[in-house]
């Protein structure tokens, strides 16, 4: 069995900033990026920065993550897989207005149907995962899949980073499994631009938002998502009804 690794990660001052923006424009500054901020390390493509990313969502009976209700607002699991490897990652991450707190954990793909199972084994590095899920009353909901472009470079305060994600597609799913990347687009004229950081935007973000008149704006992959189920008239999750269910309401726009 593969050793799996754990990690955790508290970032004070940590930022996020999105911007929904069309595909020629998302185009000219992926291209004015590659000029000035390195490929992720871990990307592929003809310029070393692309793959495809595939998460699977949780949420509750009655959509608690989606509609953002109390602690469920800042707080999300998923477990997700790049490209087609055979590791998966189970993710949770916490914010506040001043913090972010990410806990990761990489198990090998088959590991995953012991969230599923009563009789996980003793010492699994995942048994957090499950416990979190079982705590907040967590079922898988979908599965979103989408192609991601991603530059890198640091500050004066750290890291920073800049992704683009296009082709975001949403299924629903009632298993812990992942299906081939495929299903109902949830944004098909848009790309989602994010830039990650710590304090403040590096001179070479702010000069992106100044040169490309960016406007921030909030945006969900996972709401975007579950918004396109719902206009699908799918249902999401084992025993989840329609989403409009759950609030008596048309789906929202996908904002947060």
């Amino acid at each position: 069995m593969l050793q799996a690794s754990n990690s955790r990660e508290t970032r004070d001052g940590a930022r996020e900033i999105k911007f929904k923006v069309e595909p020629d424009l998302a185009k000219a500054i992926l291209e004015w990026s590659r000029s000035r901020l390195a490929a992720d390390p871990y990307g592929g493509g003809d310029s070393g920065d692309q793959y495809l990313t595939t998460s699977l969502y949780f949420d509750t009976d009655d959509f608690a993550v989606y509609h953002r209700r109390g602690s469920y607002r800042r707080s999300k699991l998923r477990v997700r897989r790049y490209g087609s490897a055979e590791v998966v990652f189970l993710e949770r991450k916490l914010r506040t207005s001043s913090l972010l707190s990410k806990r990761r954990t990489i198990v090998p793909i088959e590991e995953l149907a012991w969230l599923a199972s009563d009789a996980i084994p003793h010492g699994w590095s995942g048994r957090w995962f499950d416990d979190r899920l079982a705590t907040r009353r967590l079922k898988p909901v979908c599965q979103v899949s989408y192609h991601r472009y991603a530059r890198v470079g640091s500050g004066v305060f750290g890291p920073m980073r800049l992704t683009f994600d296009e082709q975001i597609a949403a299924q629903p799913c009632a298993g812990f499994e992942f299906a081939p990347a495929a299903g109902v687009p949830a944004l098909e004229n848009h790309v989602i631009v994010e830039m990650k950081y710590c304090v403040e935007p590096p001179a070479v973000l702010r000069h992106v938002v100044e040169e490309f008149k960016l406007e921030p704006e909030g945006v969900s992959k996972y709401r975007l998502s579950l918004d396109a189920l719902n206009a699908a008239r799918a249902n999401t999750g084992g025993d989840h009804g329609a989403l409009q269910r759950s609030s008596g309401t048309q789906a929202g726009a996908g904002n947060a």
